[in-house]
């Protein structure tokens, strides 16, 4: 079970961070494949570009162990990840929603909204993971350049 203390670690992240550099929500259904993989690969390839996070509408007790093994192959560790709910992170200051549920989001979300296309890896084997993983990773560099153009 997650403890409170974990959320509010959350919570003081999102207000700590500063106000310079844009926001970016990743959201999926639970929280445990798709929008962590983002959040790591905006973390990692964001770096002086945006501030990545992740969310989910309905999200699920613990990462996904297969996931966090694709992403430990690219060499971003998700072990200390949990999954959290939407609520705890919309509109704080979310200046892009990156939606990858599939699914509407909770109607009051101030922020624009994109959508991606990217298929649920949850319980699928090992290769549809690395697959995903990939499509994540190209769709969060391509955010990136699209910031960084933005920037100039």
């Amino acid at each position: 079970m997650r403890s409170t203390g974990s959320r509010d670690l959350f919570k003081a992240g999102l207000a700590a961070t500063p106000a310079i550099l844009p926001r970016v929500l990743f959201v999926c259904l639970g929280n445990v494949c798709r929008s962590q993989m983002a959040e790591a690969f905006g973390r990692h390839l964001g770096t002086g570009i945006i501030v990545s996070t992740s969310a989910g509408l309905t999200p699920g007790m613990m990462v996904d162990p297969v996931t966090k093994q694709v992403m430990a192959e690219k060499g971003l560790d998700l072990e200390m990840q949990f999954p959290k709910s939407i609520a705890l992170a919309a509109n704080k200051g979310v200046e892009l929603v990156v939606n990858m549920s599939g699914f509407p989001l909770p109607p009051g979300l101030q922020s624009p909204t994109v959508e991606w296309k990217v298929p649920d890896p949850h319980t699928k084997p090992l290769h549809v993971h690395r697959e995903i993983r990939d499509l994540v990773e190209r769709l969060v560099m391509e955010l990136m350049v699209e910031f960084r153009m933005k920037r100039r």
